[in-house]
């Protein structure tokens, strides 16, 4: 399962193996072979190979379908926690631009950690 999810992942950002090789300090067959299942990386690879596809260790060995990594299924919650919050705030920030809402949504964020410490 490994090996077809990392050849998928690195077909679908049009990337040869020695493409991915160079990136990994491997060579080109070393690709291969994880690609064919007859070379398992260590974990520090799949760890590696992870971050820069953006998804889940999970899905990467084929433990999970879910693709998004835990980082950003937080985030889209998140996001989608502030949308709603504007949302009910009759737009009070409708007339910001998007860097001035995205600074918003920091703020947020920042105060919801501090205020979270003191329970």
């Amino acid at each position: 399962m490994f090996g077809e999810r990392l050849k998928s992942l690195r077909n679908e950002l049009n990337l040869t193996q020695l493409d991915l090789s160079k990136l990994l300090k491997v060579s080109p067959s070393t690709i291969g072979m994880y690609e064919q299942n007859r070379r398992d990386p260590d974990s520090k690879t799949i760890k590696f190979l992870a971050e820069y596809f953006n998804v889940s260790t999970d899905y990467l060995l084929g433990k999970s379908n879910i693709k998004d990594s835990a980082d950003k299924i937080i985030k889209n919650a998140n996001d989608n926690e502030y949308t709603l919050a504007l949302h009910n705030s009759d737009g009070y920030d409708a007339d910001l631009p998007p860097e001035a809402r995205e600074e918003l949504k920091e703020y947020i964020e920042f105060l919801k950690h501090k205020y979270s410490k003191k329970d």
